[in-house]
């Protein structure tokens, strides 16, 4: 199964032209080096109806995991697990769960990140913490299981991911 994502950096200075976005392109670099299609990219301020309408963009895109970076903090302005929670049908709290873990090995702040993930129908979203440091902790535990995230949402029967039990 081809994976084709969709990258949302969610940064009110960025989407102003006030910030330069690093935080997208190391994700952009991290998974095209993995195989993946980047089908869609957006960068979009901190705001409720602005992030879902770039997670629901990148699903129509033809995305099968759409990622986003920046907003999952403790700021007012952090509303990024909000916008994703509007738009997703279930969560996946193991996937947050973890990303939280890895980043705790590095940092104590980690336990700060408000991040969810979940499904969009057979899309696979998930909230990335801001910086270009943390996009790359996440992704090293994120790539490993995309691909079977992607098919046992796509329906098909994920098997080749669990061993039988037979020898």
């Amino acid at each position: 199964m081809t994976l084709r994502a969709g990258i949302i950096t969610v940064s009110t200075k960025g989407a102003a032209g006030e910030r330069l976005d690093e935080s997208g392109p190391v994700m952009r670099e991290g998974l095209v080096a993995a195989g993946m299609e980047v089908v869609h990219e957006a960068l979009v301020p901190d705001d409720v109806e602005r992030v879902a309408t770039a997670i629901l963009g990148a699903v129509r895109a033809g995305a099968n995991v759409v990622l986003t970076t920046g907003g999952t903090g403790l700021s007012p302005n952090d509303v990024t697990p909000e916008a994703t929670r509007r738009v997703i049908d279930r969560e996946v709290p193991g996937i947050a769960e973890a990303l939280r873990a890895k980043s705790l090995e590095k940092n104590a702040h980690g336990m700060l990140s408000r991040g969810v993930a979940g499904s969009v129908g057979s899309v696979l979203v998930v909230n990335l913490p801001g910086s270009p440091r943390a996009v790359r902790e996440s992704l090293e535990v994120l790539l490993p299981v995309l691909p079977h995230a992607a098919e046992l949402l796509a329906g098909q029967s994920g098997e080749q991911g669990h061993g039988s039990g037979r020898r």
